[in-house]
């Protein structure tokens, strides 16, 4: 999977030095996500029916379907729910993050 190179952003030395408009140029990403999630996504692979109405609402977009099966980047999701919330087949569980 190709993400966006991690950039660090440099602090202008002057306020003449500030960009005009977006704070920062397409291409930025965390690293990873702030580690405040509480709950994650889990698929139940045997229920699933690769519909992918959870590709199509995730929010963070941290889903994808690699070998015919639905996979879920841990590393941006937020643990918000909207994909187990919206599965027809109840495939996804949000389960308690572990410490």
């Amino acid at each position: 999977m190709n993400r966006p190179v991690k950039q660090h952003f440099k602090r202008p030395e002057h306020i003449d030095d500030y960009p005009l408009g977006p704070q920062y140029e397409a291409g930025h990403l965390a690293e990873t996500n702030a580690g405040w999630r509480t709950y994650r996504p889990v698929v139940d692979h045997d229920t699933c029916i690769n519909c992918l109405r959870c590709y199509l609402v995730c929010p963070d977009g941290t889903i994808f379907k690699d070998n015919g099966q639905i996979g879920i980047d841990y590393d941006y999701c937020k643990g918000c729910g909207v994909c187990a919330h919206e599965c027809p087949k109840d495939a996804i569980e949000m389960v308690k993050e572990e410490l």
